[in-house]
């Protein structure tokens, strides 16, 4: 019968070859690099970048950024002759150039940090317990705008004006 409990990982890394275990420190050695040069660039940037930026890669010099939009891109790039001259102080004196990329899938990410303000993606603590309200103006407006709206629509914002003025629960749909 073939044992399934769970290894370290140096077991398993001891069962391979003298090649492949050198490949696969050297990956692992290069990814911790990496983690902790992407520690020390957050560190050193403007907190509401952040969110929106990481480290790609660092190869021949040249350290790789990646952003999610243009708009981060060009924030960063104000940002990228200071970023250059401290990283090359403090850390990494063969730095030449810094290369940023755009990488979409970094605005999902930013954006659900942004959500949980800064904390991290853990799934508690957004919407939890915060209630929004609506002001009683607002609710006017709506219920202007529901007068001269189609049925489906005139249901649905007259819903939402006799909300206006109260702590409203915005998942409440008791409604």
């Amino acid at each position: 019968m073939r044992d399934s409990r769970p290894q370290s990982i140096d077991i398993l890394l001891g069962s391979l070859t003298t090649p492949e275990r050198n490949s696969l420190l050297h990956i692992q050695q290069r990814a911790v690099a990496l983690l902790k040069l992407n520690r020390a660039v957050a560190g050193l940037l403007p907190a509401p970048l952040q969110p929106w930026c990481r480290v790609a890669n660092f190869r021949q010099g040249v350290l790789i950024l990646e952003t999610a939009n243009a708009s981060w891109m060009m924030r960063l790039r104000y940002e990228q002759s200071r970023l250059l001259s401290a990283l090359r102080a403090q850390i990494l004196p063969s730095l030449s150039s810094i290369d940023i990329r755009i990488n979409p899938t970094l605005a999902t990410k930013g954006h659900q940090i942004t959500q949980n303000h800064g904390e991290p993606l853990t799934g508690k603590g957004t919407t939890e317990g915060k209630k929004r309200i609506l002001s009683r103006q607002s609710g006017e407006a709506i219920r202007h705008l529901a007068e001269r709206s189609p049925e489906k629509l005139k249901k649905m914002l007259e819903r939402l004006a006799k909300l206006a003025g109260e702590g409203a629960d915005p998942t409440n749909r008791n409604d």
